[in-house]
């Protein structure tokens, strides 16, 4: 592919040009698996080019640099790109290892089961949700300290803590009383209200707990989005009730 402004010849298509400076895509889109991740750009709204990369998973102590190396990789193909704007969707372990080495705002896809590219590109006219920098273990709020659940509710918790669409998460006082569950700590993300903001329940048992989830979403609509991430993320963790 040549440069869409001078020219020169580029080493990928898509590539930012180092003769003129000027980029050659301003969307990135990441469909991540734990073995296998591509990477598409877009320029305004016409697909550029696809590129793959793959990586054999490893185990044990050397799971995190086995994916530390492959999600290097990735952030490489984006950096070539200097997008305008990076969009990801796929395993968690992985976008969030990914995130750690981008400059860039890592907005979520949160449809799963959907192309990723397309989706973007559906709402390529809407405004994208603010992504929160504030750490995680920052964002835990409301005077109600214990979690139903033990470690388990931690966990749940955590989920929602990590979303870089989630600005606070506030736990709610322990109820009993409602119906129990046989199969442990289990939870879901409850429809969002009408500024964006959605619920965790969160049951062991007979206990329940709501846990109040403030977002970064301008309404239901882009609540909505938030809420099917959380259950997603629930479902991968073996939490969704």
């Amino acid at each position: 592919m040549e440069c869409r402004r001078c020219g020169s010849r580029l080493d990928r298509a898509g590539d930012f040009c180092l003769v003129c400076r000027h980029p050659n895509v301003d969307t990135v889109v990441c469909e991540l698996g734990r073995e296998r991740a591509s990477v598409t750009g877009l320029f305004e709204g016409e697909r550029v080019g696809t590129w793959t990369v793959t990586t054999i998973q490893e185990t044990g102590e050397d799971e995190k640099r086995e994916r530390r190396n492959f999600t290097g990789r990735v952030a490489d193909e984006i950096h070539r790109k200097r997008p305008e704007e990076v969009y990801a969707t796929g395993e968690r372990d992985v976008l969030g290892t990914l995130r750690g080495q981008l400059h860039y705002d890592l907005r979520r896809v949160a449809d799963p089961g959907e192309d990723a590219v397309e989706t973007v590109l559906a709402r390529s006219e809407e405004s994208p949700l603010a992504v929160v920098e504030t750490p995680p273990r920052e964002k835990l709020g409301g005077s109600h300290s214990t979690l139903v659940g033990g470690r388990a509710g931690q966990a749940i918790v955590a989920i929602a803590t990590d979303h870089p669409h989630v600005k606070k998460v506030i736990p709610g006082p322990i109820e009993s009383g409602g119906r129990g569950s046989r199969t442990g700590v289990r939870a879901k993300a409850t429809r969002a209200d009408g500024r964006g903001n959605v619920r965790l329940l969160v049951r062991d048992g007979s206990s329940v707990q709501e846990v109040r989830v403030v977002t970064t979403a301008a309404d239901r609509e882009q609540g909505e989005r938030v809420r099917e991430d959380l259950n997603r993320a629930l479902d991968e963790e073996g939490f969704r009730e």
